[in-house]
């Protein structure tokens, strides 16, 4: 490694020659897609640190002696020099994937500050080579480096131990073991991401594994890639999820641990030590026991203080004209609705015990659910959430999303205390504008004066809420038992997916939710929509009455009855009505439930796809874009839906574009969808692949089209178009149908 050099006398001469033609290679590349301002930044950063002058690569100097701003710039307020070294960062790492894949000098700016390093690099056969034969420069005061962390190290000898990190074959072995495990839920892109992650850190190419390379080399995204999509952030922390889950079952007692930790991609690799059990044994408390009881609704209560003055700060704060602050910052970042939009970070897990960690789960979801109700907020949408860290750095909140409010916090369980820590960030400036700690005994149960106390407090330091404040009933909370409650957290990952085996996994749990807690609205209404994807997917199909149509409406129904304003409950019942071919009814729900949530990207999401379906592609589209710009980490069904909306709609380019980004390889109807806009895209190859793959998936969908079409209210016209699209995919279509849809049509019209 060649770092940036603190004098003369550390660093032989020829270095800088190699850098400073490295340097000229860049800048002259056609693939170093870089502003005129990045240039003479990059120029700047690199000549000042060759000249020993690294110490002087600060915000300040850069502005001033680059940029041409006064001498009274101030980095707090004019982030010009964040925003150029984020791009320069991402210029740097496209050429070196491209023109400069070659090159034997790599130069980068970690995350952090901006001096740059230097590093030689070397052939796949070097890479075990020690680090003394490489020529090295020390920096004087380097910035944290941006290389994912790597901590295999070939050991002299096999087998597990505490002394030589494990090699190659070790690494191998325990992937191949991991993978092949029925306890790895890591799907297809999670295979695929470890795989291609472990091969480059043992090929010696650590530096490569960026978001940039892993989607456009993994993912197979093309080269127009951006951060604004957000599918390597959400694989990421889908694979930790799946490595910790493996390791807590089916991995416990393998010897060697590969994990993927958070702020970058790059996997570790260790030995697993002796974990000393009485160390880790801890007394878990019955879960109908007061202490249980008290800590459920203690952390609901707190949440709810949590909403309501995150709420009140952020419409305050959002009012007030403050001298000297930033405006708006959209460089490189999504289109998002005007107005406050804010990002909920995951709450970090800073407790201890075996529940801390849901407790630290339930709070950040519960958040997701309660902040969008507030109309005058837009809330990003929860994968998007999800695929944060919980230290999530505000530029990337700001240059990535285009958000402009961060909330964050953290949940510390001590024993029977816990303490709710949250913080609103202004993502313009990274100014902290509110923060507040929530302190209670979880056996307490007088928690409403938390709430009350934390918002009277919050309303004074921000002025006033400005007409803000919600009432948040507090009827039916969730049940205290920590497994149903985790059990309906699991229902989203099971929506991301949409795969027969998560299917069965979520119905049974949620259907011993209902019937241990008959008044769980949420947990009806997530049970409404499992049975709804038991008949309209075909998941894990029951015999016998009642049908799983009538068992959908019956749950829905249940959830709005026991909660008339709870999101899902809506949502499910909108679509159970829909599928039972109440279609008049279903759009009067799902209008009435937006005006409630119309915030809400679940809820957005699934009424655009149900208002498209229904005939209104242009509205439906609409809708599907305005909850994908507020969920860019959305689930894929939704994407999918899109995409057909778009082949609908004529717009065929942005019809590929969008199943492609779906990706919803275990879904079978996502390949139906995928077969009809390839052939219309006369992407022909593709059509026949996909369509071959729905067919072995779901062989009953084409004998059955005309009912499959009808029990999503397909209108006749649009019928026609599918069912030409399928045969011009190669599918096997019935004779007479076109003539059995355009005679149903004539009698509908009749009878009208």
């Amino acid at each position: 490694m060649i770092h940036a050099a603190a004098s003369e006398a550390e660093k032989p001469q020829s270095t800088d020659s190699r850098c400073l033609a490295q340097l000229a290679r860049i800048r002259q590349s056609a693939e170093f897609d870089a502003t005129g301002r990045e240039h003479r930044f990059l120029q700047y950063v690199v000549e000042e640190t060759l000249a020993g002058r690294g110490s002087r690569i600060k915000a300040y100097t850069v502005a001033v002696e680059v940029f041409g701003r006064d001498s009274t710039f101030d980095p707090q307020n004019d982030p010009i020099v964040r925003i150029a070294a984020s791009h320069l960062r991402r210029s740097l790492e496209r050429y070196y994937l491209t023109a400069g894949k070659s090159d034997p000098i790599v130069i980068g700016i970690p995350k952090g500050g901006y001096l740059p390093t230097f590093s030689e690099r070397g052939s796949p056969e070097d890479a075990n080579a020690s680090e003394s034969s490489r020529p090295t420069m020390q920096a004087q005061a380097p910035g944290p480096s941006d290389a994912s962390p790597v901590t295999a190290r070939p050991p002299p000898g096999p087998g597990p131990g505490p002394g030589p990190g494990p090699g190659p074959d070790d690494v191998r072995a325990q992937f191949e073991r991991i993978v092949s495990s029925k306890e790895f839920h890591g799907g297809g892109r999670g295979d695929a991401l470890l795989r291609y992650i472990i091969e480059e850190t043992l090929a010696g190419r650590a530096e490569r594994i960026k978001g940039y390379s892993i989607a456009i080399e993994v993912f197979k995204r093309d080269k127009s890639f951006t951060q604004d999509d957000p599918v390597v952030r959400i694989e990421a922390a889908r694979l930790r999820r799946a490595l910790e889950r493996y390791y807590l079952v089916a991995g416990q007692n393998d010897p060697l641990r590969i994990e993927v930790p958070k702020g970058g991609y790059g996997p570790t690799f260790s030995w697993k030590e002796a974990v000393r059990a009485e160390s880790d044994r801890t007394a878990v408390p019955d879960a109908s026991s007061p202490i249980v009881s008290a800590r459920r609704r203690g952390r609901v209560l707190l949440t709810v203080g949590v909403v309501a003055v995150a709420a009140a700060a952020i419409l305050g704060y959002w009012t007030i004209d403050r001298p000297g602050s930033v405006s708006s910052l959209r460089a490189g970042s999504v289109s998002v609705p005007d107005g406050p939009t804010l990002v909920i970070a995951p709450f970090a897990n800073l407790g201890e015990g075996p529940n801390a960690e849901l407790y630290t789960d339930g709070v950040t979801e519960e958040l997701l659910t309660a902040l969008p109700r507030f109309k005058e907020i837009k809330v990003f949408g929860r994968e998007t959430s999800k695929s944060l860290p919980p230290d999530v750095d505000v530029s990337q909140v700001r240059d990535e999303l285009g958000a402009r409010y961060l909330l964050a916090g953290g949940v510390r369980v001590s024993g029977s205390r816990i303490r709710v820590t949250a913080r609103l960030v202004d993502a313009s400036d990274g100014a902290i504008l509110w923060s507040e700690d929530y302190d209670n005994d979880l056996q307490s149960r007088d928690l409403f004066a938390i709430q009350s106390d934390v918002a009277s407090k919050v309303a004074t330091a921000v002025a006033q809420p400005y007409g803000i404040i919600a009432q948040t009933d507090a009827a039916n909370p969730p049940p205290d038992d920590l497994g149903a409650y985790s059990c309906t957290l699991s229902f989203y990952d099971y929506r991301a997916e949409l795969s027969v085996e998560r299917h069965a996994k979520v119905s049974a749990c949620l259907e011993s939710a209902v019937a241990r807690y008959p008044g769980y609205a949420t947990a009806w209404a997530m049970l409404s929509i499992a049975h709804l994807d038991e008949e309209r997917f075909k998941f894990n199909p029951k015999s016998g009455a009642p049908m799983a149509m009538e068992r959908a409406l019956q749950a829905a129904r249940r959830a709005v009855q026991l909660d008339p304003g709870n999101t899902r409950g809506l949502q499910a019942l909108m679509t159970a009505l829909f599928f039972n071919g109440q279609y008049a009814e279903a759009m009067r729900t799902g209008e009435q439930a937006l005006a409630m949530n119309p915030n809400d990207t679940e809820l957005m999401g699934e009424l655009g796809t149900r208002v498209a379906m229904g005939g209104q592609w242009q509205r439906g589209a609409a809708l599907l874009d305005r909850a994908i710009a507020l969920n860019p980490g959305g689930a894929g069904y939704y994407h999918g839906t899109r995409a057909l909306a778009a082949h609908m709609l004529g717009d065929h380019p942005a019809a590929v574009a969008g199943i492609r980004q779906a990706d919803l390889q275990k879904f079978p109807l996502f390949h139906a969808v995928a077969s009809v806009i390839y052939a219309e895209a006369g992407m022909l190859h593709e059509a026949r692949r996909a369509g071959e793959t729905f067919m072995r998936r779901r062989p009953d969908f084409v004998p059955n089209l005309q009912a499959e079409f009808k029990m999503r209210n397909l209108q006749p016209k649009d019928q026609l178009r599918l069912v030409s699209g399928l045969r011009k995919a190669g599918f096997s279509i019935p004779g007479g149908v076109e003539a059995s849809i355009a005679a149903a049509e004539a009698a509908d019209a009749k009878s009208r």
